[in-house]
């Protein structure tokens, strides 16, 4: 009888070391997906940058377009992004914009707005308050985003109009 003790000693302690190791697989699984998690928000948040840039830009060339094609000494920015889509100095379709493109930091369509002393919108700049991965290497139009601390600072701004603030601190 005490050799059948033994055995069934051995086999509880075999289960034990069973579920031990089991224990450590599922721990080093959930540090894994962590881990991964993490490289995936980073990865989301690196291609937003990218997106917010492309967007930014979009809207600083529309506001430019619509300057250009202002009669000469009649030039104005547009009021609102309505004008942008669709402009109602021409009786025929004129787009500077082809859509209203959503912040891609916040997912909203509503933007920061530099206007100049006219009310005209001169710039545009995300809501967001989040830190930037992006710190260098920005392309020569947006050098000055280089160390900026929130996206709310990467102004997008067309400055070839009259009376427009040249610093992001002076947007409304």
């Amino acid at each position: 009888m005490g050799s059948l003790m033994r055995n069934g000693d051995h086999g509880r302690r075999q289960h034990g070391f069973t579920l031990l190791g089991l224990l450590f697989l599922i721990a080093g699984m959930g540090v894994a997906m962590a881990a991964l998690g993490t490289m995936w928000h980073s990865a989301a948040q690196r291609e937003k940058e990218r997106e917010l840039l492309f967007v930014g830009d979009q809207y600083r060339r529309a506001i430019a377009s619509f300057w250009q094609a202002s009669p000469k000494g009649l030039e104005r920015l547009p009021k609102n992004f309505g004008e942008l889509l669709r402009d109602p100095r021409f009786p025929h379709a004129v787009r500077h914009l082809r859509r209203v493109y959503p912040d891609p930091m916040t997912g909203s369509t509503e933007w920061g707005l530099v206007k100049d002393a006219d009310g005209g919108i001169a710039g545009v700049y995300s809501l967001s308050d989040a830190i930037p991965f992006k710190e260098a290497n920005f392309p020569a139009a947006y050098a000055a985003f280089e160390g900026k601390q929130y996206y709310a600072e990467w102004v997008f701004r067309f400055n070839g109009g009259k009376n427009v603030p040249a610093a992001a601190g002076d947007a409304e």
